[in-house]
């Protein structure tokens, strides 16, 4: 099997089209009209990825985040990116990305969050129809509770579906969650639109300390973490790619990645 195979499947699911100016999805290091023996899926490609997929003999990385992001003036040791990069092309690891534009589609990293909350009654938190990027859906998710859940019950339900420590949080407005909108990675700029779609709770990551004044007392605006909103990602590709090709070798990531530690 070629390495565009895969990629192409990919691309059905989630478009490069889709993804944001900004972004930097796709084939980023290696070649397409490769063979591919194994893929490693995780959520960030770091040069424990790359070294955890050369001890697998995986040659082609599949993660969420890029491992190029912003422009490189240098590619050298004296950085982690430059030291992934470097031991990719070394052994013959291709690296590939499936960020915003898997942001982007409703069944993506929101769907995710969105089953694991068991939400139903899905939509768009921001439909981009009309943006004038042809092909773009939307941002975030919104849908409602099966049945509706004490506020602290819900912060329980996260926490223990997410797997998560601590949760940061606006204060509580003392009503039932009925309606929940949410994006997974940063989604600050979504505040608004979750108040607009009078949203219960806005769950998301990257919250500054001014922005959880936005929530005005009518919603809760709860901090989930980057990696922890996210971290089903690696469930949702991988059994995409293990269903389309049964007989392939797909591995999940064994490495941590996630660069923030709790201490309680």
């Amino acid at each position: 099997m070629k390495i565009s195979e895969i990629t192409c499947f990919l691309e059905t699911l989630a478009p490069l089209v889709l993804q944001e100016d900004y972004d930097n999805s796709g084939l980023i290091v290696g070649s397409a009209g490769e063979d591919c023996q194994n893929a490693l899926i995780s959520l960030d490609t770091t040069e424990a990825i790359i070294e955890e997929a050369v001890h697998k003999g995986c040659n082609l990385v599949i993660s969420h985040h890029p491992l190029i992001f912003r422009g490189l003036k240098q590619v050298n040791r004296s950085t982690g990116t430059g030291r992934a990069i470097i031991k990719a092309i070394k052994n013959g690891v291709s690296v590939y990305a499936i960020h915003t534009n898997l942001d982007n589609v409703l069944a993506g990293v929101n769907g995710t969050i969105a089953d694991k909350l068991g939400l139903v009654n899905r939509r768009f938190l921001l439909p981009k129809m009309d943006s004038g990027k042809e092909g773009i859906p939307g941002s975030g998710l919104i849908g409602e509770m099966p049945e509706p859940l004490s506020e602290k019950q819900f912060l329980d339900q996260i926490r223990q579906q997410f797997r998560i420590p601590v949760i940061r949080h606006s204060s509580l407005t003392g009503r039932p969650v009925r309606r929940v909108a949410l994006c997974g990675g940063a989604g600050s700029f979504l505040i608004t639109n979750a108040l607009s779609a009078e949203a219960d709770f806005f769950i998301t990551a990257d919250i500054r300390y001014h922005e959880f004044f936005e929530a005005q007392g009518q919603l809760v605006i709860a901090d989930i973490g980057h990696f922890e909103s996210e971290q089903f990602s690696i469930d949702l590709l991988y059994n995409a790619i293990l269903n389309k090709f049964p007989n392939f070798a797909v591995l999940k990531a064994g490495t941590a990645t996630n660069p923030v530690h709790y201490y309680l």
